[in-house]
């Protein structure tokens, strides 16, 4: 009966509506959403003008985002959203490595490299030398892993943000894969800290709770490799300032490392460097395919 609704039985009409869907799993998507979503809207008495509000916040963010600004992804990070998700999901094992957030800035149509290349695309930059390797819970190699790593540069941009300077090109991103040892290995350019967007509706957030939008320094990581569950995953410099605030809340202890910096000389590579650089070096353990 929908006539004459109270403030109270609303909530059991709209559920109502939804007694015909065939999916049971969408009907209790839509139950469950329905009933929080009025919960809510009784428990802190919205008004006309804050619902107005947030319908007019949300069209910003949709007409903000765009294929290389994900507004809504960023809207779900700051919210403590897409970790949530990811930890109610995480069936790593507890000698794996943790897996967090994807973040907006991974891209398909990443450039192809073999292990010891730069993939800097010559963005200027501290010299960074990466060596990994990704092995199974019983510490054996895993080769022919498929390994997307990314990052931004030492101003703390990515290469889609900054199309108009590099004319398009990718940079600072690849897919590698693994030796027989498991191992894989590329020289870049050290990443930097930097602003999550605060010039849209999601910075409104920031800026209204009085929250950091710095994240900290890392380099973001995606595997795939036979007979293993995807880990999507990201290290994170031991001596960042910002560990302790970052606003996607992405930040696992067992992800932090030591970004090392040495003096000008021989890299990890073989080649002599006549500049300061850095170095990191990690072990990556998937978890099998359940």
């Amino acid at each position: 009966m929908s006539i004459d609704l109270t403030e109270n039985s609303i909530t059991k009409a709209v559920q109502c509506t939804f007694d015909g869907c065939h999916d049971a799993r969408t009907r209790e998507l839509f139950l469950t959403l329905v009933r929080h979503l009025h919960d809510f809207t009784r428990e802190v008495r919205l008004t006309g003008e804050e619902w107005f509000t947030a319908m007019d916040f949300l069209e910003r963010v949709g007409k903000i985002t765009t294929e290389t600004r994900q507004e809504y992804v960023l809207i779900s990070d700051i919210l403590g959203v897409s970790v949530l998700v990811d930890l109610i999901n995480d069936q790593s094992r507890p000698c794996t490595t943790d897996s967090t957030l994807l973040g907006p800035f991974y891209v398909e149509g990443r450039p192809t490299a073999p292990n010891g290349a730069d993939i800097s695309g010559d963005v200027p930059g501290m010299p960074l030398f990466f060596t990994g390797r990704v092995v199974s819970p019983a510490g054996d190699p895993i080769p022919g892993a498929r390994v997307d790593t990314w990052h931004s540069d030492g101003d703390g941009h990515y290469d889609v943000q900054q199309a108009e300077r590099l004319h398009g090109r990718l940079a600072m991103r690849a897919l590698l894969t693994t030796d027989e040892e498991g191992r894989f290995w590329y020289r870049s350019i050290a990443p930097r800290y930097y602003p999550v967007p605060t010039d849209g509706p999601g910075g409104e957030i920031i800026r209204a709770t009085g929250r950091s939008p710095m994240r900290p320094e890392h380099i973001h990581f995606w595997f795939h490799a036979e007979g293993y569950d995807p880990l999507i995953t990201m290290l994170f410099r031991s001596d960042d300032p910002y560990l302790a605030c970052d606003p996607v809340f992405a930040v696992r202890r067992s992800l932090i490392v030591d970004f090392v910096q040495h003096d000008p000389g021989a890299a990890p590579d073989g080649t002599v460097v006549d500049e300061p650089f850095q170095t990191v070096d990690w072990t990556f353990t998937l978890s099998p395919a359940r």
